[in-house]
């Protein structure tokens, strides 16, 4: 990533907001309108929630000020989204998770339309989508997904070779290489059940997507609402079964300690060599660097059928630009969109990040630890992970806690059934 010095672009906008303060006591406050000869005309809010990317996005925000005199761009890092838009003030520019918070302004078409704008254009149709999966407002185009994430089943290199294990490519070879690595004395995954976004992004997301067309799936039962149930044409307890039996034997191949074991243990753990698998994404990665940065890391996509063809890998719009309908400098909103747009700087941010862009010229992702997610990408052959589908109000994560101990993962599908007609009544009746 490139290094920012994330404490001094601070600092010195502070001081530039500190001056601006300063200036309108003395009754120069037109400069803010550009009526004054500071040449500062127009400040920008750029809002995005990623704290690990503030750096980096601070550069990108300097070099848009230096080609454009005359605007200034205040980076807004705060974590929560939705007090922004219950104040009647959020940034000008937005760079968020396109989920289902997201869909929520989406929806209520607070987002203006982007069709028109040249980048638009150069979006990947299949791509561009994903983000519609969530919600559509009728005639607009809310979001442009920025920042693509593929996520598979990370492995140890050096161990399938050393145990003469392929990469697999059917369900069937997936359990040979568990049970071979599982005799030779070697955890085949860690799991990580302590913190249950993993469960939910890795056993959960990898089991469904190849089996079921999330996105249709989820239409679906939005349609259904307080309908779902044992009789309806779908449902988790009818679609999902023979998802979760998968799943119930992917998690009777986890590290023993699987119900006590973090994120952070994971890393650490698959970076000391001590498991051949981890059902991570690509944001895992760096972590596990820091472990061992020579460590021999491949991906693939998990196979859950025993059609080779049939595998796709789960990805995620990690980030999508958005332009409030309130923003109070709409032209130069759209000004800083098309610069972010700009395939230098989505295409470095992208390949410095482990992702890849969305644009129909897009470089393929160099990263080799990635190389094996590639095809998918390049085939439109992925989803998004079924979890991200499901109102936080249902506890997912600590369902699957559960299950990945009972084993009674037929009775977790059946409590998701109930809760998913339980939030359908509360939304009707709201």
């Amino acid at each position: 990533m490139s290094q920012g010095s994330t404490g001094l672009g601070f600092i010195n906008r502070r001081s530039f907001l500190v001056g601006s303060g300063a200036l309108a006591v003395l009754g120069l406050a037109a400069c803010a309108t550009g009526q004054g000869s500071t040449g500062a005309t127009t400040s920008l809010r750029f809002y995005e929630q990623k704290q690990e990317v503030i750096a980096y996005f601070d550069n990108l925000l300097r070099s848009f000020e230096q080609g454009r005199p005359g605007v200034s761009v205040v980076h807004d890092s705060t974590v929560a989204i939705a007090p922004q838009f219950v104040r009647g003030n959020p940034a000008d520019v937005g760079c968020f998770n396109t989920n289902l918070e997201l869909a929520r302004y989406i929806k209520r078409g607070v987002l203006s339309d982007l069709s028109d704008l040249p980048s638009a254009g150069r979006i990947r149709p299949d791509i561009g989508s994903l983000s519609e999966q969530y919600a559509v407002y009728p005639g607009r185009t809310s979001v442009l997904p920025y920042s693509l994430a593929a996520a598979g089943v990370i492995y140890n290199v050096q161990i399938f070779e050393d145990q003469g294990l392929p990469v697999p490519e059917t369900w069937s070879q997936f359990v040979d290489v568990c049970t071979a690595l599982d005799a030779a004395g070697i955890t085949p995954i860690y799991a990580t059940d302590r913190d249950t976004w993993t469960l939910w992004q890795g056993l959960f997301d990898y089991s469904v997507g190849s089996l079921v067309d999330t996105g249709s799936f989820f239409a679906r039962m939005t349609e259904l609402g307080s309908d779902v149930g044992p009789d309806s044409d779908v449902s988790f307890e009818k679609t999902f079964a023979v998802p979760m039996e998968r799943a119930k034997t992917i998690s009777s191949f986890f590290n023993p300690d699987h119900a006590v074991r973090s994120y952070a243990d994971g890393n650490l753990a698959f970076g000391r060599g001590q498991a051949a698998m981890y059902l991570q994404g690509p944001w895992a990665l760096s972590q596990i660097a820091l472990i061992d940065e020579n460590l021999r890391i491949g991906t693939f996509a998990l196979p859950v059928s025993e059609n080779p063809d049939e595998r796709q890998a789960r990805v995620n719009v990690d980030l999508g630009l958005y332009i409030p309908e309130s923003s109070r400098h709409p032209d130069e909103a759209r000004e800083l969109v098309e610069f972010l747009m700009r395939p230098e700087n989505i295409d470095a941010y992208n390949a410095d990040n482990l992702a890849y862009s969305t644009t129909k010229d897009a470089p393929p992702q160099s990263d080799e630890r990635l190389a094996g997610l590639q095809p998918y990408i390049d085939d439109a052959a992925f989803y998004q992970g079924a979890g991200t589908f499901v109102p936080t109000s249902i506890p997912l994560g600590n369902y699957l806690q559960s299950a990945t101990r009972s084993g009674n993962f037929d009775g977790m599908l059946r409590q998701l059934d109930a809760d998913w007609r339980r939030v359908a009544g509360r939304n009707a009746t709201v």
